[in-house]
């Protein structure tokens, strides 16, 4: 197995994407590319990762491989990474590990332990949503950070002409709205009003990778996980999060 991937930041971005989510998960290598799909210890949210095969400059593979990975160790090696720095990933199979190569001014190699990691398939969530909005990162990263002022779960939802995130405790309240004739709010399409409560943290960790101008997905159904996915170079990530049901 060989991969070469042009630019390190990005693959160093999306590990980080999953990491703070995930302590460990398998690394899927095939003739398609890279994929990763894992919940939570928490289980109450799931990340997939995608990887295209034309995102390589090289995908040498025989057959489907499977890497387990303690994903935080992973990060930090990705975490070395330099600007301009090209990527080359190799399996060194007699001794479990991924050899882990950055090639720029200079050339660094690490050698990663494999770990064995029993997972099944997990299905993605089949749910059908009442909204969907695109939006830029920073509006719902400023929206989140407002949030943290107030409590440790905020509520995201849609109207027929706005984007709402919301949130109340003993501390005070929050109403942010974006308006559908915002140039930040890229598209938004709803069958009716609808929205759901979800802890902020979880939020946080799913978007920090985002940058500013990146488009986000949210689609959203009242009282169901939410899906949220953008893409990091050329790779996608997808999340799911359920959302917290108030009696």
């Amino acid at each position: 197995m060989k991969l070469v991937l042009e630019n390190a930041m990005d693959f160093k971005k999306s590990i980080d994407a999953v990491s703070v989510l995930i302590d460990e998960a398998e690394l899927v290598v095939s003739k398609n590319g890279l994929s990763l799909k894992a919940t939570d210890p928490s289980q109450i949210s799931m990340v997939d990762f995608k990887l295209g095969k034309e995102a390589f400059k090289e995908l040498l593979i025989d057959s489907d491989i499977r890497l387990g990975l303690d994903l935080d160790y992973f990060a930090q090696v990705m975490n070395r990474a330099k600007a301009g720095e090209q990527l080359v990933l190799e399996l060194e199979e007699k001794n479990s590990r991924l050899i882990v190569s950055f090639k720029g001014k200079s050339s660094r190699k690490f050698s990663v332990p494999l770990i064995d990691i029993s997972s099944n398939e997990l299905p993605s969530p089949r749910i059908e949503f009442e909204a969907s909005i695109k939006l830029k990162a920073e509006v719902l990263q400023d929206a989140l950070k407002d949030a943290q002022l107030i409590s440790t779960h905020v509520m995201l939802g849609v109207n027929a002409s706005s984007f709402f995130v919301k949130a109340n405790s003993s501390k005070g309240e929050l109403n942010n709205h974006t308006s559908k004739d915002d140039a930040s709010l890229i598209e938004l399409n709803a069958k009716k009003e609808c929205s759901s409560m979800f802890p902020l943290d979880y939020l946080n960790d799913m978007i920090k990778s985002a940058s500013n101008e990146t488009i986000v997905e949210l689609n959203l159904k009242s009282n169901a996980p939410i899906h949220i996915k953008y893409g990091i170079g050329k790779s996608f990530i997808e999340y799911f999060l359920a959302p917290r049901i108030e009696s």
